[in-house]
């Protein structure tokens, strides 16, 4: 029961959450360099937050798997969920969903007044997605895009700091993505498994459509980072350092490029699982750290791009 419970949470999505740490990660090299005293308590709030998020999220993950239950079991791979296999019952599931969300607004209430609003945005806009904004094509994804974007708020609703509309414009477009990505996922997966009655809720039915769909998110995710890190915002922000952001963005389209390609095959859409099995995200993406750490944080790293750059 406790391991089918722990399924039910899908704790290898928490790696969602890691958007609420994206705001500190771009104000530490700026005007983030503050005294240990501060950084302790701003480390410990985006702490308390990502947690926060964690229960948020997987509260709604099991009260969507026993909302979706029927529907779940005509799937070849969702029908292996707690709920749909019958591992967990739908009211047992809801109990657990419900007692994750009161959960969240407590630990956000750690935080500050504002991240309990935050929290409680999310879990409205849950609410509205499961009473029916999933069953309408593009404004489901776009909804689920949007609670990521709630996520980076909140982490720099967390740290006190102001929210960069390019941020939160980064962060739209990458979600919207990688929620086209899912459900090509899905609809590929069905489509080769014989004699599957399983149809997408928002009828995702076409792959035309969802490669249209996977075009435009893809190409304005791309877009919108490289227009970012040559924006006047990042250079305020980061002087010279923002072009070294600049040229990372190769590795950028190289993941969305990979992801693609594991949704046209039909495999798991999960990053965490694209991190674990497919060399070329893994890669891409280490490269890509380390490339923005050593532009924001090692001076030696600026002092070459100015050098290289003649900037």
């Amino acid at each position: 029961m406790i391991v089918s419970i722990l399924r039910l949470l899908r704790p290898g999505d928490w790696i969602k959450n890691v958007f609420v740490l994206v705001p500190v990660a771009f104000w530490l090299p700026g005007a983030g360099r503050a005294g240990p005293e501060d950084m302790a308590s701003k480390g410990w709030a985006v702490a308390l937050s990502f947690a926060a998020f964690c229960l948020a999220a997987s509260g709604w993950y099991a009260i969507n798997d026993a909302l979706d239950m029927r529907e779940d079991r005509l799937h070849p791979v969702k029908r292996r969920r707690p709920v749909a296999s019958g591992a967990i019952t739908a009211p047992v599931a809801i109990v657990v969903g419900a007692a994750l969300a009161i959960g969240s607004l407590g630990i956000a209430a750690i935080v500050s007044v504002a991240f309990v609003w935050t929290i409680a945005a999310y879990l409205m806009l849950q609410a509205l997605y499961n009473a029916g904004l999933k069953l309408v094509p593009f404004v489901d994804v776009a909804t689920i895009a949007t609670g990521f974007c709630l996520r980076a708020v909140g982490g720099a609703v967390a740290i006190a700091v102001p929210v960069s509309v390019w941020l939160l414009l980064c962060v739209f477009f990458l979600t919207t993505y990688l929620g086209f990505i899912k459900r090509t996922c899905d609809l590929t997966s069905a489509q080769r498994e014989e004699g599957s009655l399983w149809r997408q809720r928002a009828e995702y039915g076409d792959l035309a459509e969802l490669n249209w769909l996977l075009s435009v998110s893809g190409g304005l995710t791309v877009l919108m980072y490289l227009m970012y890190t040559l924006s006047a915002h990042a250079h305020m922000l980061f002087g010279s350092r923002a072009l070294g952001l600049a040229l990372l963005s190769p590795l950028v389209l190289v993941v969305v490029h990979r992801f693609y390609r594991r949704s046209m095959a039909g495999l798991s859409d999960s990053p965490l699982a694209a991190l674990s099995t497919d060399r070329i995200v893994a890669c891409a993406s280490i490269v890509f750290v380390i490339g923005v750490y050593g532009s924001l944080y090692m001076p030696a790293f600026e002092a070459i791009l100015k050098r290289v750059l003649l900037v």
